[in-house]
């Protein structure tokens, strides 16, 4: 089976890692191959380095080597680097990377100084956590740089803030008036993206943010499109529980476009391509779009044995809307 996947940082990482080992206990789909297109928008130049938060956790999760407290970062990490930093006044405060994590962005920067596509760098990171070992493909949407920003006030008049500075140093508790994709205009799926959607048995949208997170991917021009015309069915999983995220501020964002915090109203974003829809439990009552099946179980990925379950759910509702 050809799976492909759009995906964010945490949740889409987490329920990612739960697909591998669904497919790992699954006989009749050992030989199942993923290709992930991962969020760029939250792309940011810190000290000097590109950083690809959504990216790097990804790798990190799929890879064995994320700090599984926080969800992103790196196990066993220390902070030396940035204690110096901040001994020598280097801003930003907010943002705290760590020893481990460095090196990941110095190559990362490296090798892009050098001209080489953030489509390559990734595949090089990629080899180094043992991705295509495991029949999984990691390709950013696009390689030209992209970076979300979010207006906001403060108390001083509307300013736009990077996407990062909102969500770490204001925790999102300044109300977005908006979003603003810089770069977004001048932007092209990356090599393999369109392909990987069109060609795909599969494509699962997991609980990621639907704003920032898969509503910036939407944006590059031609994902959508793909979306709409591929054969394969289109199986999403909400990220809220009880009309909350799980974590995040999935809510906020929503608040932000005018959107209500439910299972549905996420679903209608989508409904121009989305075929399949998994809800929470707690969800099960909501009227979905029309042409979208929906299936209730409980979404909370508490390890990855439910992760796994989840993913597993998913692809058996795609499998029953590719039959219908």
């Amino acid at each position: 089976m050809r799976v492909t996947a759009l995906s964010g940082g945490v949740g889409g990482a987490r329920f990612l890692r739960g697909l591998l080992a669904h497919l790992d206990r699954t006989p009749a789909l050992a030989d199942s191959t993923v290709t992930i297109i991962g969020n760029t928008g939250d792309d940011i130049t810190l000290f000097g380095l590109r950083v690809c938060p959504d990216l790097d956790t990804v790798l990190y999760t799929l890879g064995g080597g994320v700090h599984e407290g926080q969800g992103w970062g790196r196990a066993d990490e220390g902070y030396a680097v940035h204690a110096e930093l901040s001994a020598l006044g280097v801003p930003p405060d907010w943002f705290s990377l760590g020893d481990k994590d460095f090196g990941t962005h110095i190559a990362r920067s490296l090798w892009l100084g050098q001209g080489h596509s953030l489509s390559q760098v990734t595949a090089r990171l990629a080899r180094r956590w043992g991705l295509p070992d495991r029949g999984v493909t990691l390709l950013p949407m696009t390689d030209v740089p992209v970076e979300t920003h979010v207006v906001v006030d403060e108390g001083g008049g509307p300013q736009a803030v990077h996407f990062q500075e909102w969500w770490v140093r204001m925790r999102a508790a300044v109300p977005a008036q908006r979003f603003v994709v810089a770069g977004m205009d001048r932007a092209t799926a990356a090599p393999g993206v369109l392909d990987a959607i069109r060609t795909a048995d599969v494509v699962l949208l997991p609980p990621s943010n639907p704003v920032v997170s898969i509503g910036i991917i939407l944006g590059v021009p031609g994902v959508r499109d793909a979306l709409r015309g591929t054969r394969a069915p289109v199986v999403g999983v909400s990220p809220l529980v009880s009309g909350r995220p799980v974590r995040g501020h999935a809510d906020a964002c929503l608040a932000a476009i005018g959107v209500s915090a439910t299972s549905s109203a996420v679903a209608a974003l989508y409904a121009d391509f989305l075929d399949g829809w998994l809800v929470d439990d707690s969800e099960a009552d909501e009227a979905m779009p029309s042409g979208v099946t929906s299936r209730a179980r409980p979404l909370l990925m508490t390890e990855i044995s439910a992760a796994a379950d989840i993913a597993g759910a998913a692809l058996d509702l795609g499998v029953e809307l590719a039959r219908s």
